[in-house]
């Protein structure tokens, strides 16, 4: 047992404290969303399985504290290149689960809750992505083969899931920290413009052929509704669109303060006007409807000093590896939070992906709790203030 009180007395002296009370200050604010958006259900089952995860967050994140990141990447990045590939291809596997056509989720016999592969994998393709910017460093990070090799990395992740579950909110995530790691990692700006226009020329030419799709349908109905197109109003308004519509009449009707808690219209309702996905996809709704705008910043300012915390631990690290995995972290949350508020303002399409420590979601929390408690073990490990002006050189 002395190993495990010697830990913990190292944590609370050199973990990351500030960070670990944003976290949970976070996750009780969704409590708070969640209870109020599963009331109608007259159950606490999402508020046990919630604060259950977080509990099992808090601990894992302590635990995480302790682990040398780098150490366990240089040692074991075959393991975990392997891990990520099984792991997210057991949803097309008998223990798939379907959701909202969304086959993202597996369940274990015994475990309460499902489990989204994705999303633990997400904690090992930072670490990993992170490591190979670091090796390709050596013989440069802009040159054609090093950035096709991490590219490569990132697509066949990002086609793993598209193919085996469908979740392109998870997709655009996985791409997203791709861009932050290797920019942070040192690769040049032309090859960012490059993608960019490789991305535009593909959607022009593969369009005409997927238009009728759902899924990019989608896309079209947020493009028609910020341009006015009257013509696809009932798209806009009772179709595609529909969810978003609910989204941003319960924000507008919130005002500055808000109708009250357990007092929001779509939030309480039973019909078929109520929010859709309150509890998930929609929660920054039911933040807006019941708490106004000064709930919608209160929640976005919280979230935006975890960000901005992960950058600080990155800015301080021992080596590049750690910084980059701190950034990606970063990185992976600053996207979920984009999407989730976008979608919910009407201004991204509804692609199914949460808002980090305030959504409901048992593997999600868990999950988040686990990347900031990699953070912590960086900002335990990290060099000393009179030193981390000259951080660059342990690169």
């Amino acid at each position: 047992m002395s190993w495990f009180t010697d830990s913990l007395r190292e944590f609370f002296r050199k973990g990351d404290l500030l960070l670990l009370t944003l976290c949970i200050a976070a996750s009780g604010y969704g409590l708070v969303l969640i209870y109020s958006a599963t009331r109608y259900l007259q159950t606490y089952r999402n508020m046990i399985i919630q604060s259950v995860a977080i509990v099992l967050g808090i601990v894992v994140y302590i635990f995480i504290s302790s682990v040398d990141v780098e150490l366990i990447t240089e040692k074991s990045w075959k393991f975990l290149l392997a891990f990520n590939a099984v792991f997210v291809l057991l949803t097309r596997t008998p223990l798939g689960v379907e959701v909202n056509g969304n086959r993202s989720w597996i369940h274990i016999p015994g475990v309460p809750f499902n489990i989204q592969p994705a999303e633990i994998v997400k904690l090992s393709f930072v670490l990993l992505l992170a490591w190979q910017c670091l090796k390709l460093r050596e013989r440069g990070i802009s040159r054609t083969t090093s950035v096709f090799q991490i590219a490569g990395h990132t697509l066949v992740m990002a086609g793993l899931i598209a193919i085996s579950s469908g979740d392109f909110g998870m997709v655009l995530t996985y791409l997203f920290i791709f861009v932050v790691v290797a920019w942070a990692g040192g690769v040049k700006k032309r090859w960012f413009i490059l993608a960019i226009v490789v991305c535009v020329a593909a959607v022009v030419l593969i369009w005409p052929h997927v238009s009728d799709d759902y899924r990019f349908q989608r896309f079209t109905v947020v493009v028609d509704h910020l341009t006015g197109n009257e013509e696809t109003i009932y798209q806009q308004t009772q179709g595609t669109g529909w969810q978003q519509t609910r989204s941003i009449m319960a924000i507008g009707s919130g005002g500055l303060t808000g109708m009250g808690y357990l007092q929001g219209p779509q939030t309480q309702s039973l019909s078929k006007s109520s929010l859709p996905a309150r509890e998930t996809d929609e929660i920054f709704a039911v933040c807006g409807e019941e708490f106004g705008l000064v709930g919608c910043v209160l929640l976005l300012l919280i979230l935006s000093l975890i960000i901005l915390r992960c950058i600080w631990v990155a800015k301080r690290a021992r080596s590049l590896q750690s910084a980059l995995i701190s950034m990606g972290f970063a990185g992976m949350l600053l996207a979920q939070v984009a999407v989730n508020v976008g979608m919910c303002l009407y201004i991204f399409p509804v692609v199914g992906l949460t808002l980090p420590f305030i959504s409901y979601g048992g593997s999600s929390v868990v999950t988040m709790y686990a990347a900031m408690g990699l953070v912590s073990s960086i900002k335990m490990r990290s060099l000393p203030s009179w030193l981390s002006d000259r951080s660059n050189l342990q690169s």
